[in-house]
């Protein structure tokens, strides 16, 4: 193969990963930050 396709392909592969890591760390910060604060101070999970 071309090494510019080869390349395209690994920072294409790259990219989604690192968006997908992003998203999961994201997610279970902020269902996280809900559980504590409705453990600490009665807050709702839905604000």
């Amino acid at each position: 193969m071309n090494i510019g396709v080869l390349l395209l392909i690994i920072v294409g592969g790259a990219a989604g990963g690192l968006s997908t890591i992003y998203l999961l760390v994201s997610f279970l910060g902020t269902l996280g930050y809900k559980i504590f604060r409705k453990v600490k101070y009665g807050a709702s999970l839905y604000d």
